[in-house]
């Protein structure tokens, strides 16, 4: 019996080792071995193999799936004046504006047909669809029994994913949770000095770093020299929860959330005993005008750090931008942009917590092939002289969609989970409103009722 436990004890000191010596030691002090960059470039080739193999045997074999694009509906993109006019025009006798058409009511029976069948706010809570199948059983169409080659190839990357990458990437996860919150309640214990906060950034960074490599994550920083400073407010899209560890890996943020309970709640509490993280009760997250106030308190103190927020209130599938609530922009402050987008092809990173929990989310992501993902630091941005906050948090919004290549959408994240508000209803029917009675006729209208 004794050598049997003195192969297991020899193993699994071999592997802390290696884990501690390639692994955990260079992601701490934001080193690469250019392990990770290998792997990466042995997948790229492999998976353009596999699609050039899955090509051809479409051809071979014409029962083989044609993967769809996210949209099957091809939209004009104009806006309802626009279109209404172009469906005016087409009549034998052109009507002139402010006139009733009874063809008008063909506009509105497109939309509500193309709402019916493939509408934006769906599109954005659904997978992204990807060119050509990645390897991963998830994402399968039955591509694997295509060839033999393509079998053993895929049967190889279960194994590695699950048995090599799967085990590590758990150890790594369990490690970087323990230390973050061990560290911060340690450096918690100290007084209010530079040096505590220079600790506390520390042991966040090496943390989260820990974190990332346990998701064998290759991320790309651009224009780094738009990073956030302190006293500002990070905003950003919001794909999945590892948004964070993303960014988080680039510099320290004060974190803006509600508080939660169990291990969460654990690692919560020893988070804010070493930086001044805002977390929210339950109650106060319903109060708009507390959270606003608590968060300008935060911002009006230069020395702390950056407040990282992502305004759309949910996660989106890395192929939109959804409506920005405007609260984060009611505070007068410098909003610091950031565009982060995912490479689907190694692994969807989008959480649809209406499919998945966070548990099965998390194990789903550590069993892909890797997180390859591009962040784009944009230069700072101030609300202008007369500019409201709505307009303002769209204007971020849209730089935010341009730079990640995403749409911009004018859509809330909130339907979701919700019906359509009225007063969005409201504006669409003051909008053909105008069209029919005119400014004028709409202005005398208000005037009249105010008038009553």
């Amino acid at each position: 019996m004794e050598d049997p436990w003195g192969a297991a004890v020899a193993l699994f000191q071999v592997w802390i080792s290696v884990l501690l010596g390639l692994v955990m030691l260079p992601a701490m002090f934001g080193l690469s071995l250019g392990v990770t960059g290998v792997y990466i470039q042995i997948l790229v080739k492999t998976l353009e193999w596999a699609t050039l193999r899955i090509q051809r045997g479409r051809k071979e074999q014409p029962s083989v799936p044609v993967p769809l694009p996210n949209g099957i509906i091809e939209r004009e993109g104009g806006s309802m004046q626009q279109e209404m006019e172009e469906l005016r025009r087409s009549r034998p006798r052109a009507l002139a504006g402010g006139q009733f058409a009874l063809s008008d009511v063909f506009y509105f029976y497109k939309k509500g047909v193309e709402s019916i069948v493939d509408d934006q706010v769906t599109q954005c809570f659904s997978s992204e669809e990807l060119a050509s199948w990645n390897l991963l059983t998830r994402t399968n169409h039955n591509f694997r029994y295509i060839s033999l080659r393509l079998t053993i190839i895929w049967g190889l990357g279960v194994f590695i994913r699950y048995c090599v990458l799967f085990p590590l990437r758990i150890t790594l996860a369990i490690i970087g949770l323990t230390w973050l919150v061990i560290g911060t309640t340690l450096v918690g214990f100290l007084p209010k000095s530079s040096a505590k906060n220079w600790l506390s950034e520390l042991v966040h960074l090496m943390c989260y770093r820990i974190c990332a490599r346990g998701l064998s994550a290759t991320i790309r920083y651009h224009n780094k020299e738009n990073r956030p400073q302190k006293g500002g407010i990070c905003v950003a899209n919001h794909t999945t929860p590892i948004d964070v560890v993303i960014l988080a890996n680039d510099g320290c943020y004060a974190m803006v959330g509600q508080v939660h309970g169990g291990l969460m709640g654990i690692i919560q509490r020893s988070m804010l005993r070493s930086c001044p993280h805002v977390w929210f009760e339950r109650s106060e997250m319903r109060d708009r005008h507390a959270v606003t106030s608590r968060l300008r308190d935060h911002v009006a103190a230069k020395n702390k750090l950056p407040i990282l927020i992502f305004p759309e209130g949910t996660c989106v599938n890395n192929t939109s931008v959804m409506m920005f609530k405007k609260g984060t922009f009611e505070i007068s402050g410098t909003i610091y942009p950031v565009a982060i987008k995912y490479d689907p092809r190694f692994g969807d990173a989008f959480w649809n917590s209406a499919k998945y929990n966070m548990v099965s989310y998390l194990l789903r992501m550590m069993s892909s092939w890797a997180i390859v993902v591009n962040v784009w630091y944009l230069p700072p941005m101030t609300r202008q002289d007369g500019e409201d906050a709505a307009h303002f948090a769209n204007r971020v919004k849209a730089s935010i969609a341009h730079q990640g290549g995403l749409l911009d959408l004018a859509w809330d994240g909130g339907l979701k989970r919700s019906k359509v508000k009225d007063s969005f209803k409201e504006e669409q029917q003051k909008m053909y409103s105008s069209m029919i009675v005119g400014e004028e006729g709409s202005n005398s209208h208000k005037t009249q009722n105010n008038y009553n």
